[in-house]
């Protein structure tokens, strides 16, 4: 009597000797020296763990690199370093300059872990990502990062900015009146006995003592050491900032095209390498479980709808088509009608300032000055819902509605801030028209004789008005619903519903909140260090929002997208808040009675003065930067790099367009060889 087919098929050659045998299998010497290949058996495995596999290439087992390096697993990893110390110990200490580059990793990874470990809330956001996934996280994240850059901010304002104005000496009080003044009289300090009420009303509005404080940029004197310094901290910060929301972009962009490009999008990468093996814990191991589990959910909603728009009819993708030209329609008139609205509120405060009523009552004074911001932040507050409730019905990805609902929810946010602005240079510059009668001899409008300390005062108030609100919402709106919800179990705790984090419109406060401080940074110095506070308290109020009253994501996103579309949205504010501060510091002539700016056509004219004082070889040159001679080489070199940057980006793109199809080919490979491996092994059977 025969024997069962297993007994035939083992006779014959295996399915692990017959994989080994291919070129391909080359990519197992990966798992490292002393490790069993897949698929050996067990005689086989005791064999190979007493030699090193052939697999192994002699660059890596020779080559002195740190076993953290080493794309082995922690068997390997340990089995490596152990014969790297018996092979020191037997042949002697080691060369000069093979100690010497030890140190250096051994240094380096150390600093490494030591900035890591320096980072705030590590903890924290890793258990957020493990329990709210990898999107809610991107949030926290990115506070983090802007918590950073304000500090760096208030370390720039202090070096150059109070450093300076103390160093020379107190700054003399508040200028006298001057009736013979072409520009009017400033006098930011209240006269008489102010009321505990008047105080209050002061601190909300950045006005009283505060108009003439370090906060504002009219109590800084006009002293030439200060100009300078005072203009150059508005660069700096730009410019650090720049260089630092690019260097996050691009490390981002690196995770969404590898995302996108759906090489490691699989799910046997999040199977098979998704996993750390160096996590102790059983907390850790349970929330880097979610976090894997967030990641298939991604992925498993994304090809469903993938699969729906590929069995799309033409009839079906033009009536898509048809709605989501409707859906964008209603979106334009929405945003049309907000900013509409935010002109109007600007343009209706003013006249109601003038109004005998307001200007005898002080709460009434208090309500008409936050009138602009209070309407900013109620849009701000209806529209984003509404954008959510729209981006469903145009049929996108969840990553791509969560790019749309950005996108036009920060559409909303700055081009609001861009019509207060606007509405501002129009009051400043009497809508630029300098031969009107409020702006004749003085280029500005005599009505705000220190028009820089206004502007800084309307940014103090939408920062401030903005915390408000978000405590507000919290306190009256958030913890409310969630006490709803968990004590009705009834309809009317169906009607509350559960409460999710809604990362869109969470991420578009913290980008709006810092194109403000961007914006008004120039004229009010100490708003990064009032924003700092800010966003602190911030952290520490979403963190408790998040684990008492919300629940996790029904539908999450990738974290790529986060990663590269946030920073990209940073940078357009960015750019948007560098508009007005340019156009004020070149084109609209500094206040008389007040600043460091006092007496000059244009603030950018303190620059060329301070150049006038330098050497003459050290004017020269400066002055040589500044003309074709310097700007044309330097462009001609520059498009020489870029064009060669991108010629070495196009062949590195083939080249891995090459690999990746050899991959495919190989995989092929292996799979029809092992099935015609096992027909044969079972026709031998």
């Amino acid at each position: 009597m025969e024997g069962p087919p297993t007994h035939h098929f083992m006779a014959g050659k295996s399915l692990a000797s017959v994989l080994s045998e291919l070129p391909s299998a080359a990519t197992l010497r990966y798992r490292g020296p002393g490790v069993p290949p897949w698929g050996a058996l067990e005689g086989e495995e005791e064999r190979s763990g007493r030699q090193t596999p052939a697999a192994a290439t002699p660059a890596e087992l020779e080559e002195p690199q740190a076993p953290r390096a080493l794309p082995w697993p922690m068997a390997a990893r340990r089995a490596h370093r152990q014969s790297q110390a018996w092979d020191q110990t037997a042949h002697g200490s080691e060369s000069r300059t093979t100690r010497w580059a030890r140190l250096l990793r051994g240094s380096r990874e150390k600093t490494r872990k030591c900035i890591h470990r320096l980072k705030p809330w590590a903890w924290t956001l890793k258990r957020i990502g493990g329990q709210f996934g990898a999107g809610t996280e991107s949030y926290f994240s990115l506070l983090r990062f802007l918590l950073f850059l304000n500090l760096l901010a208030v370390l720039l304002v202090v070096c150059m900015v109070l450093l300076p104005t103390w160093l020379d000496g107190a700054p003399p009080g508040p200028p006298a009146p001057d009736p013979s003044s072409p520009c009017g009289t400033y006098n930011p300090r209240s006269q008489g006995l102010v009321t505990f009420l008047s105080q209050l009303f002061n601190l909300l509005s950045g006005e009283g003592y505060l108009e003439w404080s370090p906060l504002f940029y009219g109590y800084f004197p006009a002293r030439p050491r200060l100009a300078v310094p005072y203009l150059c901290s508005a660069f700096a910060i730009s410019l650090l900032s720049l260089v630092l929301i690019l260097y996050r972009s691009v490390s981002g962009m690196k995770q969404m095209l590898l995302a996108e490009s759906g090489t490691l999008t699989s799910y046997s990468h999040r199977v098979f390498t998704a996993w750390d093996f160096g996590l102790r814990g059983d907390v850790h191991v349970r929330l880097r479980q979610r976090k894997i589990l967030y990641e298939l959910q991604v992925e498993l909603e994304e090809a469903v709808v993938r699969r729906q728009a590929a069995g799309r009819t033409l009839g079906q993708t033009v009536r898509l088509w048809a709605v989501r030209a409707l859906l964008n329609l209603l979106v334009l008139a929405l945003l049309g009608a907000a900013f509409y609205g935010v002109y109007w509120a600007t343009g209706y405060t003013v006249q109601l300032q003038e109004t005998p009523l307001v200007q005898q009552t002080p709460l009434l004074q208090l309500v008409v000055n936050f009138l602009p911001s209070a309407f900013i932040s109620a849009v701000n507050f209806v529209l984003p819902p509404v954008f959510k409730l729209i981006a469903p019905l145009e049929g996108y990805t969840r990553g791509r509605q969560i790019v749309f609902i950005l996108l036009r929810t920060v559409f909303l946010r700055l081009a609001s801030l861009v019509v207060l602005l606007f509405s501002l240079w129009a009051q400043i510059t009497c809508g630029g028209n300098a031969e009107a009668k409020s702006c004749q001899g003085c280029g500005y409008n005599k009505e705000l004789p220190c028009w820089e300390t206004r502007v800084g005062q309307e940014m103090y108030k939408l920062l401030l008005f903005d915390l408000l609100t978000g405590l507000a919402v919290t306190l009256l709106v958030q913890f409310p619903r969630k006490l709803l919800c968990a004590r009705c179990p009834g309809a009317l705790g169906r009607l509350a519903g559960t409460l999710e984090f809604e990362v869109p419109s969470e991420v578009l406060g913290l980008i709006y909140a810092q194109t403000v401080v961007w914006v008004g940074t120039f004229f009010c110095p100490l708003l990064p260090l009032l924003n700092t506070a800010k966003f602190l308290l911030l952290f520490y109020q979403k963190k408790v929002t998040l684990f008492a009253t919300c629940s996790p994501a029904s539908r999450t996103f990738r974290a790529s997208t986060a990663n590269f579309f946030f920073p990209l949205v940073l940078l357009l504010g960015l750019a948007v808040s560098a508009v007005p501060v340019l156009y004020s510091i070149f084109l609209i002539p500094p206040s008389r009675p007040c600043g460091p700016f006092r007496d000059l056509p244009s603030m950018w004219a303190q620059i060329p003065r301070a150049i006038e004082g330098l050497p003459q070889a050290t004017q020269d040159f400066l002055f040589f930067l500044g003309t074709q001679a310097f700007a044309v080489p330097l462009l001609l070199v520059c498009s020489i790099l870029l064009a060669y940057t991108v010629a070495v980006a196009n062949s590195y793109g083939r080249l891995i367009s090459e690999l990746q199809r050899q991959i495919q080919t190989e995989a092929q490979n292996k799979v029809f060889l092992a099935q015609r491996a096992v027909a044969l092994s079972a026709a031998q059977g």
